[in-house]
């Protein structure tokens, strides 16, 4: 292994010593390392860091910009170590990430993702099961996908209608939770999962085909198979998925219809959004906002009920 390859780990490593997963820019930062390695250098250089972080094409500017700061917190940690290693100047690639407006599901385009989900082909007749039930979890619970995926069967308490989440994103546990018919389906879930699967060889809650953990990227293949086969996306092209909704977008759909239904009973939703934001884990409240803005409906209605509490005069 090369001394570059060696700092990397290291770096990985001090990193996670300190509670950062760091998932996504241990895998990046190999390629950038190995990118280095072909090209023949034993030290980082902004001209190299520029020249791999701009290879991908037909991307945003921000993800040029995302690839080229996770080479410059690992340059930045190994300057201290050699001198001769150069940071790349922040702003060498300016791009601001566009926060994607979310798809809101109506109750018929979730009942046919179920549908079509049922109809996957199996083996075991785990997947089937398995993804019906991951949808309708997100649907009914805001989860965030990586959150329903991460369950342990321990995680779910039946008997009194609770999940425990323990593998938030932010590391924020926190207890959900169910609706009384969400219970009722998790259960039927268990009993027809205990019954394929007599011997899982992971304590997930959500099994794979192997009885195994199911993985975020076959989850997300899986449910732009699906979309595409209800029409809510184009139909895929080789590996590439096309644009359409996510399964983050059920979590969406969640926060946007609570956040009308309490506009619409007339509620004081300024009151009321801390315990949205509490239940779906949020780490501040400016994140539970942003549904309001991302959202011309919830909007209207946040308009309508400012002007409604104006006061002659213009003054609030």
């Amino acid at each position: 292994m090369s001394r570059l390859h060696d700092a990397l780990m290291q770096y990985v490593e001090i990193r996670r010593a300190f509670g950062t997963k760091l998932t996504e820019p241990a895998s990046t930062l190999a390629q950038f390392v190995a990118f280095l390695e072909r090209e023949g250098a034993s030290r980082i250089t902004t001209a190299l860091a520029l020249q791999w972080a701009m290879a991908p094409q037909g991307v945003q500017r921000a993800t040029w910009a995302r690839r080229l700061s996770m080479v410059r917190g690992f340059a930045r940690w190994l300057n201290a170590l050699d001198p001769q290693t150069e940071v790349p100047p922040p702003g060498a690639l300016p791009g601001r990430r566009r926060r994607r407006r979310p798809y809101i599901f109506t109750d018929d385009e979730v009942c046919r993702l179920m549908a079509e989900a049922a109809r996957r082909r199996s083996r075991t007749g785990l997947r089937p099961l398995t993804y019906t039930t991951l949808i309708g979890l997100l649907a009914a619970t805001g989860l965030r996908p990586g959150e329903a995926l991460a369950l342990d069967t321990a995680d779910v308490n039946l008997d009194d209608d609770l999940l425990s989440i323990r593998q938030s994103k932010f590391g924020k546990a926190r207890i959900v939770p169910l609706h009384a018919s969400a219970g009722e389906a998790l259960r039927q879930y268990v009993a027809h999962r205990d019954a394929l699967c007599t011997r899982p060889h992971s304590p997930a809650f959500l099994l794979s085909e192997q009885g195994r953990r199911v993985l975020g990227n076959a989850a997300r293949r899986m449910f732009a198979v699906v979309s595409c086969a209800v029409g809510l996306r184009p139909p895929l092209r080789g590996r590439r998925w096309g644009r359409g909704p996510r399964l983050q977008d059920f979590r969406h759909t969640f926060a946007t219809r609570r956040l009308v239904e309490w506009y619409q009973a007339g509620l004081d939703v300024a009151r009321e959004l801390p315990k949205l934001s509490t239940y779906l884990g949020h780490v501040e409240l400016g994140l539970t906002y942003w549904y309001i803005e991302a959202v011309p409906e919830l909007l209207v209605h946040a308009t309508t009920r400012i002007g409604s509490t104006r006061v002659p005069g213009g003054s609030r």
